[in-house]
């Protein structure tokens, strides 16, 4: 449900959700903002006269005010859940959580942003309280109480940005700082420690010079208006900067705490691909295209046909500019990439781990925007196709310059400059030629040259790969290449302008490579992936590795195929550049028939599945039964390195991308085995390295596959993945458990109506934690015990430790705590059979949780300790979360320092991860701390937030006990309020029958 919310930092305003609520008129809504800066308490009559009308209101203006509150009632009656405007004697109240007025949330965030002890968190926190701002605090309001209040506020504002622009610095975010400082400076000139941080961004931003006039600025200033000398402390900092003083660029660390932490570390991306050595100029364009770009905010984009050069004038271009943006460099190839792909490729590129990419696109493209603020960076978005790709791509700030090459002007493109390429002139052709074969040989055929320019029909990619063949082959005349581009019958009859100029020049390598490297290149053309290590060749050609190698070799001599750097695993890896492939295409459905076509692609994406089968049970992830289909298999295991199980992860990763292109590619080809076998096999990975996006992008788009073919096993597997990541991640419509119930349910009969014992052990496990979750803890059990009985049936090790688990659970929550504890030390033994590590780490966060309730601190903290060092020895931050909190809670009341530390660690990376589940247990702990720490409004910040994630997750139990620390919390601030809470508390316990903590609250 859509909640209220007010805002007085600009125009008096209500919103339900993304709605505005009509509240009257301007006077009105000034009432309404007399009462709502004392949210929740009774404000006497006359002191709301006061506020609204000043010292001398009109006799009339009681009357008055009666009129506005009944109006401003009515306005709010629909709300009664939310929002109440209550009349008491003498005064009035508006009883609405404080946290849904902003000035009341932007003070709490301050507040919470002090409590940080480290930079970036506390400036994230600060960033959410300052972005609370629309404009002048109660716009319209000229009372003398306004007036004072509004000019606290502005007061309160100005420190806020003070203390983000030195937290940005000292977390290293120095072009946020100036972006802050500068406009500051530009408000108070007088300012010496505004001053003072403009000075120390620049010098940080490597533009000292720019650093010292500031300086000169500030001095002349305070001499001339004021008559005074800067303070010591700006003097000192200009000593400092003159010296080069190395501590003015160190930067404090992120996140405190154990082991590695992901973050969002910022570090300058130069991503640009090399310049053309052999670059060839028209007429002065890329002079012109630099002049253009290195404006900040212009837009400038490049559009020609295919093979025109449009992407080396950009490389070329983007390298000469390269130094005039200091904070970096981004180049997107964007092809038929959805502009949502391309933001999880550039984000990864500034530093943003997987686990923290947003699943929706436009929150991506928010997170995008976000860190380029204030940057001065060059964007090249190359081979762009639609506007739809390039907006969302756009980096919305002024400091940075986008360069766009694309085939086409795309219709309905506002604000972009246009730079059209036309084809070589013969002069620029000849030079090019030139370039590639040596000045000697093009003057001693000077004739010759010109000829191969026209019939070329000056298309750069034509001339390049004429050139090609002709370094390659010193011996031969440049006639001789003209009598070869001469026969139309070779050049295909259309070397003029448009595609076909590209086809016809593909044509003439593709007639030099012999039979086996032109069939190469025709079955290459029908994998659809960004790249492929060479067993691919082997796969296609059915040939052993090294006589493949050599057909692929004789293609990269050509040119129609390239070579990169080694992978992760040591492989090096062969691309084939898009329009080749599309040429590769046309000579396959010439030459292949569309048997040999379709086994040819089966068998490619068949060796990735084979490989991926192979290493999948390695990786440490959930432990799923296995469930394969009848997808073909080619034997690869004499073609690949013998890669030993700890590399596992690391194959996936320099796979990560091909593995995506080949399930896509067999959802399209409709070889739906193939897709929801290999998409299963990346479930595990896409858990362990946090790629929650791509996990729910690929098993939707296959289980669409599998659902309109009929699959069955298929959608039953893609359902079960979704059901995990959907559940604890990702957040969907309604309470998630509620939901995980319904869900778990019907796919237990799905795999039931299969057949299949091992799939439905997963499932019912599922489907006993929800009714866990409910406080249905007699069927929990029993459901429970049916999944072990399944796993058992099926020989399913892993559903086996997960329905011991799920057991323990259950005797948990019901209160049955040495059985709870037997059953999860069952799952550690079954956890340990299995060889899973991130099972076993989940396993002993199990147990140590049931020995710390049983009193046994020791063998607790021993077990958690040991999973700790499991997860962060594998990156398993998913894990590691709910471990953190263990041991948070069994160290609240003996250590509390390293509850801070362990609670503080969980928090960040929940929240990163989108973990509400965790991240509210999180804050119920905060809570729990504050109390310890006599910090009971803190407390009742910290469990308010818990208490509202509580409610979107149907976690009964949970969800009552964070409301029972609420009411305990609230005893020592607000007596009605801790009543309020803790009658919800009883209400909670008794309808999950836990009489014992509802009578517990009673007493």
């Amino acid at each position: 449900m859509a909640e209220i919310r007010f805002g007085l930092l600009g125009q008096v305003q209500a919103w339900l959700g993304p709605d505005e609520v009509d509240l009257g008129h301007q006077k009105q809504r000034h009432v309404l903002a007399a009462l709502l800066v004392d949210a929740d308490r009774v404000v006497p009559v006359a002191r709301v006269l006061e506020r609204v009308w000043g010292e001398d209101a009109p006799l009339s203006a009681q009357t008055t005010l009666y009129s506005y509150l009944s109006r401003l009632r009515r306005a709010l009656s629909a709300f009664p859940d939310h929002v109440l405007i209550e009349r008491h004697p003498g005064g009035y109240a508006v009883r609405v959580d404080p946290d849904r007025v902003d000035v009341h949330r932007f003070r709490r965030l301050v507040a919470q942003a002090r409590a940080v002890d480290h930079p970036a968190g506390a400036a994230e926190v600060l960033e959410r309280a300052l972005e609370l701002w629309r404009g002048e605090p109660f716009s319209g309001a000229e009372s003398a109480w306004f007036t004072t209040h509004r000019n606290t506020l502005q007061r309160e504002h100005a420190a806020a940005r003070l203390a983000l622009c030195d937290l940005l610095l000292r977390c290293g975010r120095d072009a946020d700082a100036l972006a802050i400082a500068s406009a500051r400076a530009a408000e108070d000139p007088f300012d010496e420690r505004v001053a003072g941080q403009v000075v120390l961004a620049l010098h940080r931003l490597g533009r000292t010079a720019d650093a010292l006039a500031c300086f000169d600025r500030t001095r002349r200033v305070l001499a001339d208006e004021l008559g005074v000398d800067p303070g010591a402390a700006l003097v000192e900092l200009r000593e400092r900067v003159l010296a080069g003083d190395p501590e003015l660029l160190r930067v404090e660390a992120g996140d405190p705490g154990e082991g590695p932490a992901e973050t969002i570390t910022w570090s300058a991306p130069a991503t640009l691909p090399p310049d053309v050595h052999d670059f060839t100029d028209r007429a002065g364009q890329s002079a012109a295209l630099v002049e253009r770009s290195i404006t900040g905010g212009r837009v400038v984009a490049i559009i020609g046909m295919g093979g025109i050069g449009k992407t080396s004038l950009a490389r070329h271009v983007a390298n000469r500019v390269a130094d005039r943006f200091p904070d970096g460099q981004l180049w997107a190839d964007l092809g038929d990439a959805a502009a949502g792909d391309v933001l999880a490729r550039l984000l990864r590129v500034l530093g943003v781990p997987d686990r923290a990419i947003p699943v929706d696109h436009a929150e991506r493209g928010d997170l995008y925007r976000t860190l380029l603020r204030g940057r001065t960076m060059l964007v090249v978005l190359d081979n762009a196709t639609t506007p739809g790709q390039i907006y969302p791509l756009l980096p919305g700030t002024g400091t940075c310059a986008v360069l766009i090459t694309s085939r086409a002007k795309p219709t309905a493109a506002e604000g972009v400059e246009w730079v059209e390429l036309d084809v070589f002139t013969t002069e620029e052709g000849v030079a090019l030629l030139a370039k590639l074969v040596g000045a000697q040989r093009v003057a001693a055929e000077p004739a010759a040259a010109e000829r191969i320019v026209a019939l070329c029909g000056g298309l750069p990619l034509a001339v390049r790969i004429a050139g090609a063949r002709l370094a390659a082959r010193r011996t031969w005349r440049l006639d001789h290449l003209v009598g070869q581009l001469s026969d139309e019958r070779r050049r295909l009859d259309r070397l003029a302008i448009g595609d076909l100029e590209v086809r016809a020049s593909l044509a003439m390598s593709y007639a030099g490579l012999s039979g086996p490297a032109r069939r190469l290149l025709r079955l290459l053309g029908l994998v659809e992936v960004p790249d492929f290590p060479p067993w691919v060749v082997a796969v296609l050609l059915e040939l052993p590795l090294d006589e493949a190698v050599e057909h692929a070799e004789e293609l990269v001599d050509a040119h129609l195929l390239t070579v990169s750097e080694v992978d992760p695993v040591g492989q090096y890896r062969y691309r084939c550049h898009d329009l080749v492939r599309l040429f590769a295409v046309e000579r396959a459905e010439a030459e292949e028939t569309a048997a040999d076509r379709a086994r040819a692609v089966e068998r490619a994406l068949g060796g990735w599945l084979a490989l991926a089968e192979r290493l999948t049970e390695f990786v440490p992830g959930p432990c799923y039964a296995r469930i394969s289909g009848d997808a073909h298999r080619p034997p690869v295991g004499d073609l690949v390195p013998d890669l030993s199980p700890e590399w596992s992860d690391t194959w996936f990763d320099a796979e990560r991308s091909a593995l995506l292109a080949a399930v896509r590619q067999a959802c399209r080809a409709r070889l739906v085995d193939l897709a929801f076998d290999l998409a299963g096999c990346l479930e595990k990975y896409f858990d362990l390295r946090g790629m929650y996006s791509d996990w729910l992008a690929l098993n939707r788009e296959v289980l669409d596959v599998c659902v309109e073919h009929g699959h069955r096993l298929g959608e039953a597997v893609m359902r079960r993945g979704l059901l995990d990541v959907t559940t604890w991640i990702a957040d969907g419509p309604g309470k998630a458990m509620d939901r995980l119930r319904v869900e778990a349910l019907a796919l237990w009969d799905l795999f039931a109506e299969l057949g299949h014992d091992a799939g439905a052990a997963d499932v019912a496990v599922m489907h006993s934690w929800s009714l866990t979750a409910a406080g249905r803890h007699a069927e929990a059990i029993a459901v429970a015990e049916t999944a072990l009985a399944l796993a058992a049936r099926a020989d399913h090790v892993g559903g086996s430790a997960r329905a011991e688990l799920a057991l323990g659970l259950a005797h948990f929550d019901s209160r049955g705590l040495t059985t709870a504890i037997e059953h999860v030390e069952r799952g550690l033994v079954h956890a340990r059979q299995l060889g899973n590590p991130r099972w076993e780490a989940t396993a002993l966060q199990f147990a140590g949780i049931g020995y710390g309730e049983a009193g046994q601190f020791e063998t607790s903290r021993r077990m958690l300790d040991r999973s700790l060092a499991i997860t962060r020895a594998y990156r398993d931050s998913y894990t590691e979360v709910l471990t953190l909190l263990a041991s948070a809670r069994l160290h609240l009341r003996v250590d509390r320092d390293r509850a801070h530390r362990d609670v503080e660690r969980s928090l960040a990376l929940s929240r990163r991860h989108r973990m509400t589940h965790h991240t509210a247990q999180g804050l119920e702990l905060l809570g729990l701390l504050a109390l310890e720490e006599n910090r009971p409004h803190d407390a009742v910040a910290h469990l308010e937030e818990s208490v509202t994630l509580w409610r979107t997750r149907g976690w009964h139990s949970y969800h009552a006990a964070a409301l029972e620390s609420l009411g305990r919390a609230y005893e020592r601030v607000d007596r009605v309020a801790a009543r309020r809470a803790f009658a919800e508390a009883r209400e909670v316990y008794l309808r999950i029958g836990d009489t014992d903590r509802a009578a517990r609250i009673e007493a």
